[in-house]
C-alpha cells in the first residue's frame, strides 16, 4: 500500500485512467465485431471507417500500439473485401 501522499495520489490516477482505458478498448472491440458481423457491404464499410477512426485515436494516445491498431484495420479491410458487393437495383 502507498505510504507517501503522491504515492496515494498516483495510485488514484492510475486506477482512474486505468477505468477510462479499458471502457475505450471495449467500446473499440464492439465496433470492430459489429463491421466484422455486418453482412451489407455498404454498412460493413460504414462500421469501418467508425472504427478505423477510433482505433487510430487510440494509436495515437498510446492506449494500444500503433501496429496494433495497423493489423486490426487490415485485418478488418482484408474481410470488408471479401464480401460480395450487393446486386444492382433496376428501375
Amino acid at each position: 500500500m502507498a505510504q507517501h501522499k503522491s504515492a496515494e495520489k498516483r495510485a488514484r490516477q492510475s486506477n482512474k485512467r486505468r477505468a477510462v482505458n479499458r471502457g475505450i478498448k471495449s467500446e473499440v472491440k464492439t465496433l470492430l465485431k459489429k463491421a466484422k458481423t455486418e453482412t451489407d457491404k455498404d454498412k460493413a464499410a460504414a462500421a469501418m471507417k467508425e472504427a478505423t477512426s477510433t482505433l487510430d485515436k487510440l494509436a495515437a494516445k498510446g492506449i494500444i500500439h500503433k501496429r496494433k491498431a495497423a493489423n486490426q484495420k487490415s485485418k478488418l479491410a482484408k474481410h470488408i473485401n471479401k464480401l460480395n458487393t450487393p446486386p444492382a437495383q433496376t428501375a
